[in-house]
């Protein structure tokens, strides 16, 4: 029990100098960004006046002209995502082609292996093979 007396008089100890201490306000910033006679500090930067704001939104509203800089940037992202839509279709296309292209080769083979089949099985050795029994028109 003594033990645990003394950790937590050790916690409340440094937990009491971390609050008095002056840095421990302005941990986030460094001291050479404050100046002293700011009473806000950090959160000037956070906050702005309500005129600021409202021109900050009435300059970024939906109907707000954009600057050729900003729509030469959209037009290239919008060109980079078509492209990759572009090779990502023909990727898949390629894809299906080569397995459609599979697919038909092995039912040809199949359908020329039971072909064959047929024929060793149904030949009764009297004629040619079917190859060289055709009846000629």
């Amino acid at each position: 029990m003594s033990c645990t007396y003394a950790t937590l008089l050790a916690l409340l100890t440094v937990l009491l100098a971390l609050s008095l201490c002056s840095e421990a306000d302005s941990a986030a910033v460094p001291s050479s960004t404050r100046s002293g006679k700011d009473p806000q500090g950090p959160l000037k930067w956070i906050f702005m006046k309500e005129a600021d704001a409202s021109n900050f939104f009435r300059r970024r509203s939906r109907r707000g002209v954009k600057s050729q800089d900003e729509i030469n940037v959209e037009q290239r992202m919008i060109l980079a995502v078509d492209e990759r839509r572009r090779e990502f279709h023909e990727e898949k296309r390629n894809e299906f082609e080569s397995n459609a292209e599979e697919e038909h080769d092995e039912q040809n083979e199949r359908t020329r292996e039971s072909t064959e089949q047929w024929r060793e099985f149904h030949y009764d050795g009297m004629h040619p093979p079917h190859e060289y029994n055709r009846h000629s028109i």
